[in-house]
Formats: C-alpha cells, structure tokens, sequence
C-alpha cells in the first residue's frame, strides 16, 4: 500500500474545542488498549536495562494531555523505575496542567543538550517527512542522553481497514477523518529503518508490535554522553 499524505484536522484544530477533546481521548484510548501504552513501557524499560538507569528523565515530544505518559508512569513505577515524564506539545490548547509541559516546536527542542535521559514520541513521526524526520531524530539525539524513543503506526492494508471500521465508536468527527489518514500517511518498519540509518544514531532497533505498531530504539553513541 502506497504512502498518501492526508491533512489531519487535529493539526490545525480544526475543529471546535469540543471536537479537539474528543479527538484528543480518542488517541488515549487507542494508546491504552490497542498497544501504544504497552509499546512505550517496553522501550522505556529497554533503555534503563541497557543503560543500567534506576530511573529515566523523558521528553515525550507532541505529548498532548499527557495520557499515555501518565499510564506508562504508573505501569514502570508498579514494576520499580521512577520515570519522570514533560510533555511538548505545538499547541498549549493540547497540554494539560497535570503534568510538567512546554510549548514548543519538535524540530527545535528548546532544551540543551543532554536534558533528558530519553526523548520519545508516540504517533508523532507519520506527521513528518523523510527529511523531517531525519532531522527531528537529529535534534532529539542531542537533547537525549541515551536514546530516542519512536512508537508510531504500522501502514498496513488491513490496519487502514479496521481504522476505517472503528468509526462508529470515535468520539469526534475529527478522529472519523484523521484515524485512516494517519494509517495512509504512516511508515512502515524497513521504511524507517531507511531513514534512520541517515541520522546520527549508531544504532537503531526496531520491533513490529500488537496492534501494527512499530517500536523504536535509536541509540545515541556512549562517547557523546
């Protein structure tokens, strides 16, 4: 199945506010139960084993309202590594006051270098393009100690199916829109692979999880630490 790049409504907000908070629990729901949350535990968890970390500072990049952080928080802290997450986000009409959060653009990080221990996004990278995501990969690896983070979707011919499916359950018209186009506009894991080899990354791992999602470690060079 060919790429397709499919303006997604919740980019501009194009919507009303209410229509933006349903988006918005839309996307947590589908990180709760259909792998995202999962996905991100295990590359957090990942990271603190290679490294030998008892504990992980994140920047979880277009991090929203902070849901799916906030669920992998609690997850890692039941099994005994304190994660202590901020959120950045385009747009502060997305971020919520529960949880550190900055305004921001992803492809200048306003942090210095070596902020955080790990620099993640979750259905962030469909968003931009090969260039794009060169470069966001680039900057992120800068502001990270260890490692970038990248847990997105999977394009598939049956995943566009079942976001197509799902309609009927989404809570606003801007997910009924933007669910099958993110799957159209979504990489698939050698296409990743791909673009990641151009970046500064020595090392990159990449695993196909439940529900077409892709989960990615890019591992910055101990050196540069």
């Amino acid at each position: 199945m060919k790429r397709v790049v499919i303006p997604e409504l919740l980019d501009t907000d194009a919507g009303t506010p209410r229509e933006v908070a349903g988006s918005l629990a839309d996307i947590d729901t589908v990180n709760q139960h259909l792998g995202g949350v999962k996905t991100m535990t295990s590359l957090l968890r990942t990271v603190a084993t290679k490294r030998a970390l008892k504990s992980l500072s994140w920047l979880d990049v277009a991090g929203a309202r902070g849901g799916m952080a906030a669920k992998a928080v609690t997850a890692l802290a039941k099994r005994g590594l304190p994660v202590t997450p901020v959120l950045l986000d385009r747009a502060a009409s997305h971020l919520s006051n529960d949880t550190t959060a900055v305004c921001g653009d992803a492809l200048q990080l306003p942090f210095r270098d070596g902020s955080f221990d790990v620099v993640g996004c979750c259905l962030f990278l469909h968003h931009l393009e090969p260039e794009e995501i060169v470069g966001f990969v680039n900057e992120a690896l800068r502001v990270a100690r260890y490692a970038v983070l990248i847990n997105d979707l999977i394009r598939h011919p049956l995943h566009l199916w079942m976001a197509r499916a799902g309609k009927p359950i989404y809570r606003s018209r801007i997910t009924r829109h933007d669910a099958p186009a993110s799957v159209r506009r979504a990489y698939t894991a050698g296409e990743m692979g791909e673009m990641l080899r151009r970046t500064r990354a020595p090392q990159v791992d990449i695993s196909e999880n439940f529900f077409f999602r892709m989960g990615v470690v890019a591992w910055k060079h101990p050196n540069s630490i």
